[in-house]
């Protein structure tokens, strides 16, 4: 039976009824099968019971909140199925090794940069005069070898990210939705909601696919292992956020399915309004599940699936196995 990502939107109480979740709100309730439940998604103010953990626990389900902005707050993360003491060694070795850790953090740049380029490129063929921002990227590119430190590697991958985030305004041709520059927390204009809001679900997707593997989401190597609860996704999400989250965002503007009217002003910034938010994560989803033709496998895989199958090639390489290589998208 295929799994789906539960969406919950509205405030309530996720209680659980025999073997089936049920979410009572004002409105009314909604009953959800745990068999058919990947991940849920609660962007209201959802209350939750020992009860239902337990449950959720058991059925290897994650729950991942986000903040009335839309930002990823953080998950209840079930007991790890597939821990391995030998994977979270072998993590733990390549992250105290200098050069391991570099070399790891370095193919996520150079993952991300790879991808930035083959966004352009696309958009270029299509008539947008992108070649400053493609030549300036080009150059960031060739730097990412000679950076000796994660922190210097990480200042020409914020560069690069800022010059192909200038891209754009010329990409998406509408000065409602202009970049200005990058602003988080609460984000200051409309594009910088929707580039927030995006990664924000990338980052929680990109965690439950680490849930299915051997791997430790609390060791990453391009972001510190410090004090956040994890960063293995974020170093992995680098890799699909031009191909999965910015696409999305210039298809949604392109064909209008979000404008200018979908937001409100909040307090310190902008957000999206809730029936453009339900349908930026309606099309999250489809994106998500949208196949494309694998060279290698000689099939069709979802962009999810090559997420988990980005994360096996981690595996091995933290073993010995194969030196990893990123993803890199053809079309």
């Amino acid at each position: 039976m295929s799994q789906q990502t539960i969406y919950i939107f509205s405030d309530g109480e996720l209680k659980r009824q025999g073997n089936t979740l049920c979410l009572e709100s004002d409105e009314k309730k909604r009953f959800i099968p745990v068999q058919t439940v990947r991940e849920i998604m609660a962007f209201g103010e959802i209350s939750v019971n020992k009860r239902v953990l337990e449950f959720l626990s058991q059925n290897e389900i994650l729950l991942h909140y986000f903040s009335y902005y839309g930002y990823y707050m953080g998950t209840f993360y079930p007991r790890d199925h597939y821990n391995s003491g030998y994977m979270t060694l072998c993590q733990a070795q390549h992250y105290l090794d200098p050069d391991k850790r570099l070399a790891l953090a370095r193919s996520f740049v150079q993952g991300a940069g790879a991808n930035i380029q083959r966004v352009l490129a696309y958009y270029e063929k299509r008539g947008k005069d992108l070649g400053e921002f493609r030549a300036s990227i080009t150059r960031l590119a060739e730097a990412v070898e000679e950076m000796p430190s994660v922190p210097e590697l990480m200042a020409v991958e914020g560069n690069m990210r800022e010059c192909y985030y200038q891209a754009f305004d010329t990409i998406i041709g509408d000065a409602d939705f202009r970049f200005e520059s990058r602003t988080r927390r609460p984000p200051q204009n409309r594009l910088n909601t929707l580039i927030s809001f995006g990664n924000s679900l990338l980052y929680a997707a990109t965690l439950s696919e680490i849930y299915k593997t051997h791997l430790d989401p609390r060791i990453g190597y391009l972001h510190s292992t410090n004090n956040r609860r994890f960063t293995l996704n974020l170093d992995v999400a680098e890799i699909f956020k031009p191909i999965v989250v910015d696409r999305l965002i210039f298809y949604l503007l392109g064909h209008r399915v979000i404008q200018a009217d979908s937001f409100d002003s909040a307090r310190e910034g902008i957000m999206l309004q809730d029936a453009a938010r339900k349908r930026f994560v309606e099309a999250f989803d489809k994106r998500l599940a949208e196949t494309i033709h694998h060279r290698e496998l000689g099939r069709k895989v979802s962009y999810r699936e090559l997420i988990r199958m980005e994360l096996y090639k981690i595996q091995k390489h933290l073993m010995g196995d194969k030196p990893y290589q990123p993803f890199v998208a053809l079309w």
